[in-house]
């Protein structure tokens, strides 16, 4: 019998290091006390309807959305934490991913890590709570354009319309309004040969963007609270 609960026990070690390799996800606190925690990573750039090199660091988001998904018809996940350290990338994809992390019914907190720009910013934002540790950075830029783009209205007011999708989302996602964030957006003193901010650590908090300083214990410190806050109601 022994045996038996050793070979499971390795099993299951063995399935959740592939599944960390392969998504990035892993679900922590099994003891069953306070609530199991999924763990999801979103790490080097966002990938959407087109594959990228096999050389790129990538978040898939047909990965993270049938994930997302899951923990919500969950009975056994009470909580979402998000880890972040991305460039940005699709815009389409990063917003989907955003947009189903905003509207789970259970706990959610994220922390970024290295960095969390473009549209890595609404993702950092859409849980219920964030933090960012005290060397993490946010890039704010608006939506670039790349290759040749046919110079007629409907163009820009294309692209207009994207850009007023992820100020909106940020901006009901966070304490910023959304003159000081098209401000942050437009900025021309800071990055090289283009335009918008970068925000460090505490900075981000001071603009209301990310909600507190903070590492890998208060982030969980914070989850499990907010898990046992509900679980009390």
């Amino acid at each position: 019998m022994s045996d038996q609960k050793e070979d499971k026990k390795i099993e299951k070690e063995e399935h959740r290091d592939e599944r960390i390799e392969q998504t990035g996800q892993a679900t922590l606190d099994e003891s069953g006390k306070l609530g199991d925690i999924h763990l999801i990573s979103i790490i080097g750039e966002i990938e959407g309807h087109e594959n990228l090199s096999n050389n790129s660091k990538t978040t898939k988001y047909e990965h993270i959305l049938p994930s997302l998904a899951a923990i919500e018809d969950s009975k056994d996940i009470q909580g979402v934490l998000v880890l972040l350290n991305t460039m940005g990338g699709d815009v389409e994809a990063g917003l989907a991913i955003a947009e189903m992390i905003a509207s789970l019914s259970k706990p959610t907190v994220s922390l970024v890590l290295g960095g969390s720009h473009s549209i890595g910013v609404p993702i950092a934002v859409s849980t219920d709570y964030s933090f960012i540790v005290p060397t993490g950075t946010m890039v704010i830029h608006p939506v670039r354009m790349s290759g040749m783009v046919i110079g007629v209205s409907q163009t820009f007011d294309y692209f207009k319309l994207i850009q007023d999708r992820i100020t909106g989302f940020v901006c009901s996602h966070c304490r910023i309004d959304k003159g000081k964030l098209e401000h942050l957006m437009t900025e021309t003193g800071i990055l090289t040969k283009d335009v918008g901010t970068i925000l460090v650590g505490e900075e981000a908090v001071k603009h209301g963007i990310i909600d507190e300083v903070g590492g890998i214990d208060k982030a969980i410190g914070k989850l499990r609270a907010m898990i046992g806050e509900k679980g009390a109601v």
